[in-house]
């Protein structure tokens, strides 16, 4: 694996859990929001990761085109002239946002007016502020991660490219 494969794993790793972020503020602004336009109360929102191969089928097509095109003088002596396919290593992407099933909280509180008329309960999004925290402060941590490696791959490119000088 290069560095640039890493690079780019961590650039995948930087998109999916900036989207997980997004979508954790998302259930943190609507926590009491009883009104939707699917109607009923704000149903959670999870997001659900998957492991991607960092080369797109295109993308390695369009290197074995280019690898024949090529005369046949080996350049590099970590790679050689094979079907053999390299470790490049896996990414990941956000495979689906898929919506929490759990019940919804009832709460009594006849004044509101999206209270049930009977009974006077209220039924209130399935957000709970303590799980929403806890998984802000992994997909954080996450991509915390990421950036630090992305910041020493960065680094080691450049030690590399001063070898030269």
């Amino acid at each position: 694996m290069d560095l640039m494969n890493a690079a780019k794993i961590s650039g995948t790793a930087l998109a999916a859990h900036r989207t997980k972020l997004n979508v954790i503020a998302e259930n943190l602004a609507n926590v009491d929001t009883t009104r939707t336009a699917e109607g009923g109360p704000y149903r959670r929102k999870m997001v659900i990761l998957k492991g991607d191969d960092i080369n797109s089928f295109k993308s390695v097509i369009q290197q074995k085109q280019a690898k024949k095109n090529e005369p046949n003088i080996e350049l590099s002596p970590i790679e050689f002239d094979s079907d053999k396919r390299a470790d490049s290593g896996n990414g990941v992407r956000v495979d689906e946002i898929v919506r929490s099933q759990e019940d919804f909280a009832l709460v009594f509180n006849p004044a509101h007016p999206d209270a049930d008329p009977v009974t006077g309960y209220v039924k209130m999004p399935n957000v709970d502020h303590l799980t929403e925290m806890a998984d802000m402060l992994v997909a954080k941590r996450s991509y915390e991660a990421s950036v630090t490696v992305l910041s020493s791959t960065k680094s080691m490119v450049a030690k590399a490219l001063e070898i030269g000088k």
